[in-house]
């Protein structure tokens, strides 16, 4: 059963080439917003909190600072509204999710940058 589940994953799924990205990471999400008859460009910016799941389900959410409210939103990685995803900062973290990334404030919750030598 579960090799008919990956067929049709793999033949009926399209896969969509965005970058490399992880818990920690700063990224942007560009996503298609349907309006009556018209469709606009939308763009959410925030911290990745967490990616889950496999193939098809595999989802992501992305966390960030509306005022002094946090936002969230959980985006699947095979949504056909996406159009691109950039990522705007490597984040230095030591978990996969980073739940307790809500609770923290003010200088706490910056995520120091990962840096790359190239050689």
């Amino acid at each position: 059963m579960s090799n008919l589940v990956d067929f049709v994953n793999n033949e009926f799924v399209t896969k969509k080439d965005f970058p490399e990205f992880g818990a920690g990471d700063t990224i942007t999400v560009y996503y298609e917003i349907k309006e009556g008859e018209k469709t606009r460009t939308q763009f959410f910016k925030g911290v990745v909190i967490q990616r889950r799941g496999t193939g098809a389900t595999e989802t992501f959410t992305i966390r960030k600072m509306s005022g002094a409210v946090g936002v969230e939103r959980i985006f699947p990685v095979n949504m056909p509204a996406l159009q691109k995803v950039e990522v705007n900062q490597r984040g230095k973290v030591r978990r996969a999710r980073i739940f307790y990334f809500r609770d923290l404030t003010g200088k706490k919750a910056k995520i120091k940058e990962r840096r790359y030598i190239k050689k």
